[in-house]
């Protein structure tokens, strides 16, 4: 991978690898995503790249989750796509906002009515007695909304990481492997080679 071969802006250049794992490998779209507690406790779990666009990457989940109550007091995260059978990985850094309502509803109607459910059904990342009651729960969701749309629930939405460090690595059997970097400063991208 040469560095000056690759697009001046990282979104774009993660969109073009994206593309070809999406091609290449099941669930593509599964990335990792790191919050920590206003007083620093990490945590990390896996969720569904929804977009990626010019203003950043997209998420959504219950915001009354752990990671939605992190993000709200800690507005920072980390994200890492890895495509085993590219050999290639990518490392964002960046600042989370909120996706409006508008955004969330739009995907909201493209989501199964199972999983729009379920969202009604989760106090997600809350201690429940045991899968009794989680699908008595879910009968009871399912009830209320019984021949008609599942609107949004109030607690669900999008996030938006909004990047300011992209790192795109890419394997090499000898272990030399390739790493570019990109940091946002005053609006533009610098781009730099990491070593391995």
């Amino acid at each position: 991978m040469d560095e000056h071969e690759l697009d001046a802006d990282p979104l774009v250049e993660l969109r073009a690898w994206l593309g070809a794992a999406r091609a290449a490998t099941p669930f593509a779209d599964a990335m990792t995503l790191a919050t920590a507690s206003p007083d620093g406790w990490p945590s990390a779990r896996v969720v569904l790249l929804q977009d990626v666009d010019e203003r950043g990457l997209t998420f959504y989940t219950s915001r009354e989750s752990r990671k939605g109550e992190e993000l709200r007091r800690n507005p920072r995260a980390a994200l890492v796509l890895h495509w085993w059978e590219l050999g290639r990985q990518v490392r964002v850094e960046g600042t989370v906002d909120e996706v409006g309502r508008e955004e969330s509803e739009t995907y909201w109607r493209s989501r199964p009515r199972p999983s729009r459910l379920a969202a009604w059904a989760s106090a997600q990342s809350r201690p429940v007695e045991g899968r009794a009651a989680l699908e008595a729960a879910y009968d009871e969701a399912a009830g209320r909304f019984d021949g008609e749309e599942v609107p949004l629930p109030p607690h669900w939405g999008g996030f938006r990481v909004r990047p300011i460090v992209v790192e795109l690595w890419q394997h090499r059997e000898n272990r030399l492997h390739d790493r570019v970097r990109y940091v946002r400063s005053n609006g533009s991208w610098r781009r730099e080679r990491l070593m391995p």
